[in-house]
């Protein structure tokens, strides 16, 4: 339902209507109201509170992992349960932790940075979180009464065959990715709909923050890149459940079909992980130098050649294999040029840091480490770019130092750079400064003591996926190294989580704006109202708060007693229409509960497939079922001027 564009222009909201919208906008009090709850901000909080509980799980188990490998010849745990260990720390850090932390993150920010009352589709964002929670819980339930997945996160066949992996791990592993990845292309249908056509008046998309682009851009890939794996997946399932033969040679199968899908969502993952943090990044260093980003247009054309990029080279983990070195020798090259729009934007981020009186706060510390550590990983993954150097280090801790290097240091320190930035947009609260430094530097120096040796572990040959090791290989002290800057970096992490928990206790109220930035997000209160802005502004520039005010300057028109947004042109974000949003309803929660059974039950019998769609059929009637009120309410929406 739709009405005539609003007005671009308009008084501030009373008293009575800013109440008006709160009672209209807010989630429903109580625990089953919480069930209820479509508000993005929430949503976006639940996402981030439960993939940071799945972070602190996958650092259990590297230490556990790490505490195994300390010294030669130990026996702290089993071989079987270390390959459990290491597939469910691998899992949950790329699967349950890294894209979904970053999508939680622009799922809360994207809507304000853009001038927006919402995201779009709000109960499938909703359902989008019970599915990932309810995946999630799968997995480790799984591990927790003994069918843990033991093939390793990338789960090669035919080691995960049902030859090789009797039991039922290996199906919650696969099971686990159609959760996940349903999910996340969930989320990213919502974001790119926010982002194209819920633009405040004005925001044309060159005036998009930079942070904007970067989540638009790996929402793109997200939709190209997770049905790849989750075809993959499900053919696995197939193969062992079903009596399929898509990875049996014998059969006419192809086990390096499994690698191809997988590896074509795999390295894009990695992007998946790394340009959000770029946007985060944008952000950071523009307002705490008090300049504009330098190369706003080169910058976005590096964050879309990337992407592209990013889907010409997943073979850079194949050259092992019995492809064509004629192949082998194309996607070194994709691999080198790769790196390409990556400096394009780091001399962007310089020369911004060159030209402006730099800030010293703790978010820019992560930013500034970020620098070093990218620049370390990404010289590594040059040397792994050529098939030579790669087939030598292949199978090592090289490989291991080199991928956390990328995606740990490049963009678990971003990410705790953005939590201290907008920490006070999320809560109302300032994070504590010396707590916020003591966390940066234990986390610096830890990731350098636990990683670095590992490169040189493996040129000295010692192979990744061990579960231990002999004495007089020259091993002992880097590993050792290395088990201590693990457990420094859990140090950092439980100082994260303190300064967290005292800030939300007895930190230091946040003024709306307590950085002095300059995009729309800081332009509302902190926390934001559940409407977020009680009038949508009009935006008449990149950096809106550091400009002269100018009119219009908010949109008039929208009503307050219903769930009214606006509706933007895709590209110049000219007002279109007021379409009528839905209000919170428990048939995401419902949904979600159904598909997960349904999942559960196809790892037993494929009638789950045929039962199980009942139940969703049922919720997905409920789900967008208009009810009399709703249908009254848009009707007159519909008939005033």
């Amino acid at each position: 339902m739709s009405a005539a564009p609003p007005l671009l222009d308009g008084p501030q909201a009373d008293a009575q209507v800013l109440q008006a919208l709160r009672a209209t906008w807010s989630d429903p009090p109580g625990w089953l109201g919480s069930l209820r709850a479509i508000d993005h901000k929430t949503i976006a909080r639940r996402f981030i509170a439960a993939t940071f509980v799945f972070f602190l799980l996958g650092g259990v188990l590297a230490l556990a992992m790490r505490l195994q490998l300390a010294r030669p010849g130990l026996r702290l745990v089993s071989p079987e349960l270390y390959n459990q260990l290491f597939t469910m720390h691998g899992t949950t850090m790329m699967f349950l932790f890294a894209v979904p932390v970053m999508q939680a993150v622009a799922m809360y920010l994207v809507p304000l940075m853009i001038g927006a009352r919402s995201v779009a589709f709000p109960r499938m964002n909703a359902f989008a979180f019970w599915v990932f929670v309810m995946g999630g819980a799968f997995l480790y339930a799984g591990f927790a009464v003994g069918s843990g997945p033991n093939t390793g996160w990338f789960s090669y066949v035919p080691l995960a065959s049902s030859d090789y992996a009797p039991g039922k791990g290996v199906d919650i592993w696969a099971q686990m990715i159609t959760f996940t990845e349903l999910s996340a292309l969930l989320v990213a249908i919502v974001l790119i709909t926010t982002i194209f056509k819920m633009r405040a008046p004005g925001m044309t998309l060159g005036r998009m923050p930079l942070f904007v682009w970067a989540t638009l851009v790996t929402q793109f890939m997200v939709l190209f890149a997770m049905p790849s794996v989750m075809l993959g997946s499900t053919a696995l399932i197939l193969d062992r459940l079903v009596g399929t033969h898509f990875y049996n040679p014998a059969r006419g199968g192809d086990v390096l079909l499994w690698q191809h899908l997988f590896w074509f969502f795999g390295h894009p993952e990695v992007y998946l992980i790394f340009i959000p943090p770029l946007g985060f990044i944008s952000s950071i260093i523009a307002t705490f130098t008090r300049r504009p980003v330098f190369g706003y247009t080169a910058m976005v054309l590096a964050l879309i050649a990337t992407a592209f990029l990013a889907f010409g080279l997943w073979v850079h983990h194949m050259f092992a294999t019995n492809l064509p070195e004629v192949g082998k020798a194309f996607f070194t090259a994709a691999s080198l040029a790769i790196a390409v729009p990556s400096a394009v934007q780091i001399f962007c981020w310089i020369a911004t840091l060159w030209s402006g009186r730099l800030d010293f706060k703790t978010p820019l510390y992560f930013v500034l480490a970020f620098f070093v550590i990218l620049i370390a990983g990404g010289m590594t993954g040059l040397m792994l770019a050529s098939v030579s150097l790669d087939l030598q280090v292949h199978d090592t801790y090289f490989v291991v130092a080199h991928l956390h290097y990328v995606l740990l240091g490049g963009a678990v320190f971003p990410l705790f750079g953005a939590l201290y930035y907008w920490f006070p947009k999320f809560t109302g609260r300032m994070l504590g400064e010396t707590l916020g430094r003591w966390h940066f530097w234990l986390f610096f120096v830890g990731f350098n003591m636990a990683f670095f040796p590992m490169h040189l572990l493996g040129l000295h040959g010692m192979p990744r996926r061990v579960w231990s090791y002999s004495p007089g290989l020259g091993w002992d002290g880097m590993n050792m190294t290395a088990t201590v800057g693990a457990f420094a970096i859990a140090a950092s992490v439980a100082v994260f989580l303190v300064n967290v928990a005292m800030s939300l206790r007895h930190g230091r109220g946040a003024p709306d704006d307590p950085w002095g930035a300059g995009t729309l997000e800081w332009r509302t209160s902190s926390p934001p109202p559940p409407h977020n802005f009680d009038a949508l502004p009009v935006v008449h520039g990149r950096e809106p708060l550091w400009l002269q005010p100018a009119q219009p300057s908010h949109v008039a028109g929208l009503a307050a007693d219903a769930r009214e947004v606006l509706v933007t042109s895709a590209l110049a974000a000219q007002p279109e229409s007021r379409p009528l949003f839905p209000k919170p309803t428990a048939w995401p929660f419902l949904g979600a509960l159904a598909t997960t059974v349904l999942f559960i039950g196809s790892m037993y019998t494929p009638w789950a497939v045929v039962w199980g769609a009942l139940p969703v059929t049922i919720a997905l009637i409920g789900w967008f079922w208009p009810g009399r009120k709703e249908t009254e309410q848009a009707l007159a929406l519909e008939k005033s001027p």
